[in-house]
């Protein structure tokens, strides 16, 4: 009985509770509805909340990019409008100016047609005073003709005979009066001046000559210099471009090369392959370039110091390595590099006293043979390559037309040419600067004499000063005073156009009448 109840009890406990727990199970989804859908309406209100903001955003920014569109749209029709007003108000100037000028061509043209008028109307007027006066004329004429018995073109070649006479007498009288008055100034300041530049520059005239001789310890070492099956000597001649003769010259060996650059660089080369000892191939080309390198620093230091000497800065380097050349080179046994740097003292010290730029002298002094450093390189004359060279390194008018001209007749009219001309003239004809065999000198007296005794009239001429003058003696019944100063010229001019000669030459026409009598 007691189970029976504690089982009913329990069945009874577990659909109690089973009750309850659905009334609870229920309570709670109602609970978790009510707040789902407080969830959801708020959700649904704050999504239209939203939309509402994002609708009102829209709108606005509608607005406003309308509003800019509609205000750039205005700016632009009122730019185009302001480009339209401008171009119609250019168009109406233009069409201003065009009608003014269509009027004033109108008004040339009816002065054009007016003056037309007038000289046609001058025209007839002098045709018919042309006319005229032919008849005048044919009238004077024949009577003058009639009065003087010859005929116009008698009278007139007559006249023509008679003027050109007298102008010839009188041009004469003038080029001697006025030669004789130039020449007696010129004399005397082209003197002062000449003297006072020489008397300031007071330089040595020791002649450097390139040395191709290299004398040896003894002639055996003329066979280590050959080397076996000559191929040492092979070797030295085509590395330094030089000759080597070796002949029966005791102890010596002869260097042959036209470059003088080149040839001093074997002289020292082979020096020093001498004194070393050890003459082959690879000794050859070391020694050689290393020869080479000092050969190239000391053309660049001589090149230097030469402007430093004179005074002259600014000089291109290339510019400067070539006067370096120079002192590698000689004329008539003397250094052009000296030379060059004795017409630059010489050059200046002239401006000076004449009033030219004195530093543009010394440069064009400086350079005036700088083509010489090449001219066994190119084809041409020392000055056309010394011009050509020095305008490629942006030297001034005033050095190039010095450079270029300083041995021609130059008909620029500067004054450059012929200062550094006399300069040059001066270190060349200066005595002990340069060497010149017997025989040319000789031959050069010869020449002189005999193109003055080639002249008509000449009766004797010498040449006298060491050929610095020549005098002429003229028979005084052929040339007459006048005649004589054009002879003189007349020979000068010859004289320079057939011989080469350094400095200048004086010709000197005498003319004399000798009356002799005896008395008994």
């Amino acid at each position: 009985m007691n189970v029976t109840l504690w089982i009913g009890g329990i069945a009874l406990g577990a659909v109690v509770s089973f009750f309850l727990g659905y009334l609870m199970r229920s309570r709670l989804g109602a609970l978790r509805l009510q707040s789902a859908e407080r969830q959801a309406a708020a959700v649904t209100d704050q999504s239209a909340r939203d939309a509402e903001a994002l609708k009102r955003n829209a709108v606005l920014e509608g607005r406003e990019e309308a509003l800019r569109l509609k205000q750039q749209l205005e700016r632009e029709m009122l730019a185009a409008r302001n480009n339209q007003l401008a171009a119609e108000r250019a168009f109406q100037e233009k069409e201003a100016a065009f009608n003014r000028r269509v009027e004033l061509i109108e008004k040339k043209d009816r002065d054009l047609k007016r003056l037309e008028t007038d000289l046609g109307q001058r025209e007839a007027l002098v045709k018919a005073r042309d006319v005229e006066l032919d008849g005048l004329m044919q009238q004077q004429t024949a009577r003058l003709e009639k009065i003087a018995g010859l005929s116009a073109d008698e009278a007139r070649a007559q006249l023509v005979t008679s003027i050109e006479s007298e102008a010839r007498a009188d041009a004469a009288r003038r080029v001697v009066e006025v030669r004789d008055a130039a020449q007696r100034n010129a004399e005397r300041e082209a003197r002062k001046i000449i003297l006072l530049a020489i008397q300031r520059y007071a330089a040595d005239h020791v002649s450097d000559s390139a040395v191709s001789v290299v004398h040896l310890p003894s002639d055996d070492m003329k066979g280590r210099i050959i080397g076996r099956e000559g191929r040492n000597i092979r070797s030295f001649e085509i590395i330094t471009g030089v000759d080597v003769i070796i002949d029966d010259t005791p102890e010596a060996v002869i260097l042959s090369g036209f470059d003088p650059v080149r040839r001093e660089i074997a002289r020292l080369a082979l020096e020093r392959l001498v004194a070393d000892g050890r003459i082959h191939p690879a000794r050859i080309e070391e020694v050689v370039g290393k020869v080479r390198t000092e050969v190239e620093g000391r053309i660049r230091e001589l090149g230097e110091l030469a402007c430093a000497e004179v005074g002259i800065h600014g000089i291109h380097p290339e510019l400067q390595n070539l006067l370096g050349r120079l002192h590698y080179r000689t004329s008539y046994g003397q250094n052009i590099l000296r030379h060059s740097i004795e017409v630059a003292h010489l050059a200046g010290m002239m401006a000076v006293e004449i009033g030219m730029d004195q530093k543009l002298a010394k440069r064009g002094g400086l350079l005036h043979d700088i083509g010489k450093a090449i001219d066994h390189d190119h084809e041409g004359s020392h000055p056309a390559l010394g011009m050509e060279v020095a305008a490629r390194y942006g030297e001034p008018e005033g050095v190039l037309e010095a450079i270029g001209y300083h041995h021609d007749d130059y008909a620029g009219g500067s004054l450059w040419p012929v200062l550094v001309s006399a300069a040059d003239a001066m270190s060349g004809a200066r005595p002990g600067a340069r060497r010149e065999s017997l025989e040319i000198y000789i031959k050069r007296l010869e020449a002189l004499e005999k193109i003055a005794s080639t002249f008509p009239g000449v009766e004797k001429s010498y040449a006298i000063q060491a050929g610095r003058e020549v005098r002429i003696m003229v028979e005084h019944h052929k040339v007459d005073d006048a005649r004589a100063q054009n002879l003189a010229t007349e020979i000068a001019r010859r004289i320079e156009k057939e011989l080469q000669y350094p400095g200048q030459i004086r010709v000197t026409v005498i003319r004399e009448t000798r009356a002799v009598d005896y008395a008994k």
